[in-house]
């Protein structure tokens, strides 16, 4: 499988250095966020070490819900070469193939040939999970109760903070009700 995924990760390199000198392509996580909704975008290559992730994380998840087809490498300065630009990038929408377009569908069948043997995988492990669960709910209901004493303290420490606020509120409360009967008794005896 690892082998596999290099193979996609250089196939989807050279999908993006072909379709950039025979068809279009868009450079930036912005770029390429507008090229999927507008489902322009035949392939997405994003970069897995881009920092903060918060930046690319979305882009696999809306090209899901679009249908666009999405990788990810893992250099923005491997892609960013790629692109044919002198900085990184943190991704690339490959909006027409031009000569790419085989390059495209190896990579599209070679992500259906690797989902099919997930799905397999997990067939098999449901077949042995039966026997887990069983073994986990017997060691799950020994731990229970240790978990639920140690709730019971939180709780009522929780709770008396709570009350402590409360009181610490109604101390402020009075003191400030205390201050302004002073300053109005003193107002009032200097008006006499």
């Amino acid at each position: 499988m690892a082998e596999d995924q290099k193979e996609i990760v250089e196939k989807a390199y050279e999908a993006v250095e072909v379709a950039r000198t025979t068809g279009k392509i868009k450079k930036g996580t912005n770029e390429c966020t507008k090229a999927i909704e507008r489902k322009s975008a035949k392939l997405v290559v994003y970069a897995e070490n881009t920092s903060p992730k918060e930046i690319v994380m979305h882009l696999p998840i809306i090209a899901k819900e679009k249908d666009v087809l999405c990788v990810g490498v893992p250099s923005r300065e491997e892609l960013g070469a790629a692109a044919g630009i002198p900085v990184a990038t943190s991704a690339v929408a490959v909006i027409k193939e031009g000569e790419a377009t085989s390059i495209i569908n190896f990579i599209k069948d070679s992500l259906k040939k690797g989902k099919k043997e997930e799905v397999k995988k997990e067939e098999t492990n449901k077949e042995e999970a039966p026997q887990n669960k069983a073994e986990e709910k017997s060691e799950s209901k020994e731990e229970k109760p240790k978990e639920e004493k140690k709730e019971e303290p939180e709780k009522e420490t929780k709770k008396e903070e709570a009350d402590e606020e409360n009181a610490d509120k109604k101390e402020e409360e009075k003191k400030d009700d205390d201050e302004k009967k002073d300053s109005e008794d003193k107002e009032s005896k200097a008006k006499k």
